[in-house]
């Protein structure tokens, strides 16, 4: 049986000011260099993962690198796990979301920003490339660095649909386990779920 280790980044700068992040340049805050230390340390307390895999963005890439440098593993960047676009909210507050007349909270994974992705659009770019890890590394453990939005769509990926699909607060672990090319069990280990950004990733 293998093992996906499912983590999001530690806070950035947007989240502190709980903004959508306009950049990908965006940086992780001390907070979140903590926040992937101690993640760091939980996964090496309870798994022993072969490698880590990073999106491409800066938050993601560094709270990536602090991981698997304190578990002494590789690390592979991955640019199909990059963040939900949110078009033209990128730098907007979160709140804007339930402003949208187009949101619809039962829904919110079909949800769609101006110029943007929804969660859907997400499972579909992402569902594959996690697919492949899985078959890559059908035996071992394996660490995934993403994003709320992502997070959120691998988690209904996995689960076969969207009912409790959760976004993990910063560098929450969901752990993934599968067999044989099927997904078995998807569940919390750390981290409480974002309420914030259960619509719209971050």
């Amino acid at each position: 049986m293998g093992k996906l280790i499912l983590v999001r980044h530690g806070e950035s700068e947007g989240n502190r000011f709980r903004r959508f992040t306009s950049s990908p340049n965006a940086a992780l805050t001390d907070l979140g260099r903590q926040q992937a230390y101690e993640a760091a340390c939980r996964i090496r307390e309870q798994f022993k993962p072969a490698l880590v895999i990073a999106s491409p963005y800066l938050r993601a890439r560094d709270t990536a690198r602090i991981i698997a440098t304190e578990l002494a593993v590789p690390l592979e960047i991955e640019a199909g796990f990059r963040e939900q676009s949110l078009g033209q909210l990128a730098g907007q507050p979160y709140d804007l979301v339930l402003n949208d007349p187009s949101f619809d909270r039962d829904r919110s994974w079909q949800w769609r920003p101006a110029g943007g992705e929804s969660h859907e659009d997400v499972l579909a770019r992402t569902g594959p490339l996690v697919d492949q890890v899985a078959n890559r590394f059908a035996r071992e453990e394996v660490v995934i660095v993403s994003h709320g939005g992502v997070m959120r769509s691998l988690w209904a990926h996995v689960a076969g649909g969207w009912d409790g699909a959760h976004v993990p607060a910063n560098c929450g672990i969901v752990l993934v386990e599968h067999d044989a090319g099927r997904y078995l069990t998807v569940r919390l280990v750390a981290g409480d779920t974002d309420a914030n950004l259960r619509a719209s990733g971050g």
